[in-house]
């Protein structure tokens, strides 16, 4: 066995042993193909800013290769009205695309008002929806309450943004898991992670899903690395870019 399928193997069993699944988030359909080789890539999230820093500019027909090429595995598109009519048309449509897919609802609309009676009653007619940019306990409680019942559904806090305001979202997701409860289809992803770390954080607050994209995914073979070699990887990395930027004092 080589080197670089010792690492793999690693990495696969180091995931393995967690309970929370990996969902790859992005919209580069190479990138997604790459990663869906992956076992331990249990589905994936896509939304309409990454799909325009992606390039993609036909919504439906992008879809449709990505649903033709992964038809075995959870994939959330967004809609992108801001009315919730016309959300309801686009996220019908939506379903219509796959079995697999899930429609993201954002929590609410531009003008802040709450998309919790669209999202129940997309789910009690059996549409699987993703609600998403919840960042609020009230929130989260608001959206599991519209779940209780219907098809099975994603709820998705982004975490790594409440970190970003200097709140350590751990104590959040803790409480979000016990909210869900009351939604027994419903799944808590952990969303936007900005380290690896947040995988083992959301495995061990009981997150049923967690999205990382392609930056946070590159480091899982890190995972179990000597911290030692670590430290000496990092040293070599300093000394080699001043030897070739040609430093001298």
């Amino acid at each position: 066995m080589d080197t670089l399928t010792s690492a793999r193997s690693a990495v696969v069993r180091s995931i393995d042993r967690l309970s929370v699944k990996i969902f790859a988030d992005g919209a580069n359909l190479a990138d997604m193909l790459e990663l869906y080789r992956q076992p331990y890539i249990k589905g994936f999230t896509t939304n309409p800013t990454l799909m325009r820093k992606a390039g993609v500019t036909d919504y439906r027909a992008f879809a449709h290769d990505v649903l033709h090429a992964i038809p075995d595995r959870p994939i959330s598109f967004e809609v992108f009205s801001d009315e919730f009519r016309e959300m309801e048309r686009q996220a019908r449509e939506i379903a219509r695309w796959g079995d697999n897919v899930y429609v993201k609802i954002p929590v609410t609309n531009t003008r802040g008002e709450s998309s919790r009676d669209l999202v129940r009653r997309l789910s009690e007619s059996g549409i699987k929806v993703n609600v998403t940019a919840i960042l609020a306990l009230d929130q989260v409680y608001e959206v599991a309450t519209a779940l209780t019942s219907g098809a099975p559904a994603c709820v998705s806090v982004f975490a790594g943004r409440v970190a970003d305001t200097g709140v350590d979202p751990v104590p959040l997701m803790t409480r979000a898991v016990e909210f869900l409860r009351m939604a027994p289809k419903a799944e808590l992803i952990w969303a936007s992670p900005r380290e690896l770390l947040n995988i083992f954080q959301a495995d061990q607050v009981g997150c049923h899903i967690i999205t990382a994209t392609r930056d946070v995914l590159k480091k899982l073979p890190l995972i179990g690395h000597d911290l030692g070699e670590y430290s000496l990887d990092t040293v070599k990395m300093f000394h080699n870019d001043a030897t070739q930027a040609g430093f001298k004092l």
